[in-house]
């Protein structure tokens, strides 16, 4: 998360630490937000019972179903940050004691686990190492030996921000078909949707989930879920406690035309109708164009200058987080403090198992190639600053030379 100190001064005011210019905020989320976002959120509150919040909230979530790729859907647009949308997720579709397949590659990935179990599921774990995908070939043995369907869910997390992972979701979707296994397919697109092609429907998704502050570039504060027919179908039955997750009463409030069980952030609802406008503006498929550029020029930079991804096969690449690895008597940690300290540049830490191993550079939301090129450039000074041998402008020529042969004419200006 980006690193903002502040105090409390002698008059009682609070500050921050200020740095000229703008903080250069490339972690994986939260992300920029663009200035028609922020103007469209700069507003007084509004009774969200008026006629007005309703028929906006009807709009969106018709047009929140186009970034899940789904017509038959069902969005929940929760006050909550992307762990509640696990919960909700997980609570309304289970019971508990139910058995789950979950994947652990990552920190993200481990801490939907620890949510699992202790909400009191049953979690078969299938631990990789950091920096590989989730191992698909365990999850066929466990479905081709589950003849009597105990497995209720199989849980993943689409990309796993702490390592740079990417899985392959019609994958997951295929071996389910191939053992013709009803097990509901749960899916953690929190750094994924809006920047990563995302296809609910057609992968058999039945609950999709991502947050506001990543490539929909909002502030922190909603979680937005999707659940398919066969999701809504399960929770009628599924026992686990929730309340304020329970798609039911939403269900209640969107059949009365009012849509809200209790109070929502109206600057939120306003922001995601702006963010929504621009996606569609630019066109889903242009975004996801996009971040494979700035993905992809990350990548070229990092091996310019002589160090590794930390994620281990090509076909697991993240085009929203990149996951630098350090030599051995470099502390990663540094780096990102050298980089809020002298640059105003702000970076991924790494988390648990690659702390202090890697650093992170987030390339996702509403982000440009020459945004990325300052920040490639930032990091060679901090590479150079902590005793790395850089070349510098070894990795912003690399990045420079693929994005100029590939990045196309901005849309709204031919």
């Amino acid at each position: 998360m980006d690193i903002v100190c502040w105090w409390y001064s002698a008059g009682g005011k609070m500050d921050y630490f200020y740095g000229p210019g703008r903080n250069h905020l490339f972690v994986p989320g939260p992300v920029n937000i663009p200035e028609p976002v922020i103007r469209a959120m700069n507003r007084n509150n509004e009774d969200y019972r008026s006629p007005a919040i309703p028929a906006m909230t009807k709009t969106l979530l018709e047009d929140v179903k186009k970034i899940f790729k789904t017509t038959s859907g069902i969005p929940f647009l929760i006050p909550t940050t992307g762990t509640g949308a696990w919960e909700s997720a997980l609570t309304n579709t289970l019971s508990p004691g139910d058995r789950t397949v979950s994947f652990l590659i990552g920190q993200f990935s481990l801490l939907w686990i620890d949510q699992q179990q202790r909400l009191g599921f049953n979690v078969d774990v299938v631990e990789s190492d950091w920096g590989q995908g989730a191992d698909l070939d365990i999850l066929a043995s466990k479905l081709a030996e589950d003849t009597a369907h105990t497995i209720k869910a199989v849980c993943i997390v689409h990309n796993e921000t702490a390592t740079g992972v990417t899985n392959n979701l019609a994958k997951v979707r295929k071996i389910l078909d191939d053992y013709s296994h009803p097990a509901l397919f749960l899916v953690d697109g929190v750094s994924s949707i809006c920047a990563l092609d995302f296809r609910m429907d057609e992968w058999g998704v039945d609950v999709a989930l991502t947050g506001s502050q990543k490539a929909l570039s909002l502030p922190t504060g909603m979680g937005i879920v999707c659940a398919s027919p066969k999701a809504i179908e399960a929770s009628k039955t599924a026992k686990s406690v929730r309340v304020f997750f329970d798609w039911k009463d939403y269900l209640k409030f969107y059949n009365l035309g009012t849509f809200w069980p209790y109070t929502p952030s109206i600057q939120l609802l306003y922001g995601l109708r702006a963010a929504l406008d621009l996606l569609f503006e630019e066109g889903l498929e242009n975004v996801f164009e996009r971040h494979a550029r700035l993905g992809k020029a990350t990548r070229l930079a990092v091996e310019a200058w002589g160090l590794k991804n930390c994620t281990q096969k090509e076909e697991w690449f993240s085009d929203t987080v990149t996951a630098v690895v350090v030599p051995p008597y470099i502390d990663s940690a540094e780096i990102v403090r050298r980089g809020w300290k002298r640059y105003n540049l702000s970076l991924g830490l790494g988390l648990n198992k690659v702390a202090g191993k890697v650093f992170r550079i987030g390339h996702l939301g509403n982000l440009n190639e020459l945004q990325l090129l300052g920040c490639l450039a930032g990091v060679e000074m901090i590479l150079k600053d902590v005793g790395y041998p850089v070349k510098l402008g070894s990795g912003v020529a690399a990045a420079c030379a693929y994005l100029q042969n590939n990045t196309p004419l901005i849309a709204s200006r031919v």
